[in-house]
């Protein structure tokens, strides 16, 4: 092991040069870049998220980076093993056992994306809630595969790669798949495939030759530029990055529909029915009459009772953690079936394992959930959507859990308020245009 950026350090004990891969590489985790310090993790190049002191580890003056200190210290003295991978793979078999069949709208997607693969091009896949974005994406990485290609399907939120691994190790049963996320015990070992959260991708330079952003504009991958360094330095130089989204930022928008970018729009669901479109329904100081009578306000328990009565499972979003607990108290007074799950939830994936399987149905959760998880026949209610947590792309997320399976394809979803925000409008908007786009391409049934 002789290739080192920076100055040459010395492994530690605790790392033996034969426990190296060849394919990886030691760098100084901290290093001056032009009289200015650069974090080669996260590549932060802010200086203020730096900081300088005595090291007793170097016996010197040592300085690390604090944007990434959650994920451990990295200083100048840091030895920072990473996986770096430039070579072809087997390509006789790509492993796809995929026997369902794409509607012509992800067929048009997906050939799009096979074309990005093997031209080694970058592409924007925007398309809404539910269109099956996922399935899109088999015939993409099969050429993928079978060119030889390591690839790297990434997401900023545990819950969308906790769902998506499910899916692919279905697809691709015969090929390595590593799953990696914060608490995973999984490891990478060359696996032809990676699904992991976007801050995993820190551990590899120059690896995937295609990389998969799913929900592009989600938290915090949509405002943590760091991030977007990290992704991509994780690819190869020569490769393709396909960005997937339901509500691509207002740049992304212009940039696609005068197709400045390279870009597929899919405005319409495999099962060609139209999106869900939100109803409105004040409900007043909510808040004070749930701490008040400890009872759900009126209308909000019409309405849960109501699919209750059908067996439906019943997303309820709330805007903070903090009214997860006291809302579920007056929820377990209609169904004893129901749970609160947020961020800060250590039981998190055991709840909404509950959910899916229908041990519960009345699951009370925060935009934690808004994306990436599909549960068939699911009814939506936004408690407070004139929140500011509930922004456009939010609520149109949200909106996007109902409706998804073939056979319910008419969810319901209600934002309860306190005053019509801007952003409801917008969300609601945003829908109609999805499905009226969706019918002027002739691929939604307009009955």
């Amino acid at each position: 092991m002789d290739k080192f950026y920076g100055r040459k350090l010395q492994l530690p004990p605790s790392i033996k040069l034969q426990d190296i891969p060849p394919t990886s590489l030691i760098i100084q985790a901290v290093q001056k870049v032009k009289n200015r310090y650069q974090c080669f993790r996260c590549g932060n190049q802010n200086q203020h998220f730096f900081a300088t002191h005595f090291c007793f580890k170097c016996t010197s003056q040592c300085t690390y980076c604090r944007k990434c200190i959650t994920m451990g210290k990295m200083s100048t003295c840091t030895e920072l093993v990473i996986n770096e991978v430039d070579m072809k793979f087997d390509t006789s078999i790509s492993g796809l056992e995929w026997d369902g069949k794409l509607s012509p709208q992800q067929k048009e997607a997906s050939i799009k994306v096979v074309e990005a693969v093997t031209e080694n091009q970058n592409l924007l896949l925007w398309a809404v809630c539910g269109a099956g974005k996922t399935e899109m994406l088999f015939e993409g990485i099969e050429a993928a595969l079978q060119q030889g290609k390591l690839v790297c399907i990434t997401t900023p939120r545990v819950d969308v790669v906790l769902e998506l691994s499910i899916r692919f190790r279905e697809a691709f049963p015969t090929i390595s798949i590593a799953v990696l996320y914060g608490g995973s015990k999984e490891k990478w070992d060359g696996n032809r495939i990676t699904i992991c959260t976007v801050h995993q991708l820190m551990k590899f330079r120059h690896t995937f030759h295609l990389l998969i952003i799913d929900e592009v504009d989600a938290f915090p991958y949509n405002i943590e530029t760091y991030l977007h360094w990290v992704a991509n330095e994780s690819r190869t130089i020569k490769g393709s990055t396909v960005q997937m989204t339901a509500t691509p930022s207002s740049e992304q928008q212009l940039l696609a529909l005068k197709n400045k970018i390279k870009n597929v729009m899919v405005p319409a669901r495999y099962h060609r029915q139209p999106l869900p479109v939100p109803s409105f329904e004040w409900i007043g100081n909510w808040r004070k009459t749930i701490r008040k009578s400890q009872k759900l306000p009126n209308s909000l328990e019409r309405w849960i009772k109501l699919f209750i009565q059908k067996g439906c499972p019943i997303f309820l979003f709330v805007p903070t953690i903090s009214e997860c607990v006291f809302i579920e108290d007056a929820v377990k007074k209609i169904t004893v079936k129901s749970e609160s799950v947020h961020s800060q939830d250590p039981k998190r994936h055991e709840k909404v394992s509950a959910f899916r399987n229908g041990d519960t149905q009345v699951l009370i959760t925060t935009t934690i959930l808004e994306r990436g998880v599909t549960i068939s026949n699911s009814q939506i209610a936004v408690l407070g959507a004139d929140e500011e947590i509930f922004t456009e792309s939010a609520l149109v997320q949200i909106a996007g859990r109902a409706g998804r399976h073939i056979n319910y394809a008419n969810g319901e979803v209600i934002f309860f308020h306190n005053g019509i925000s801007e952003e409801m409008v917008k969300a609601k908007k945003q829908i109609l245009l999805m499905n009226h786009l969706g019918i002027e391409k002739g691929w939604l049934d307009n009955k």
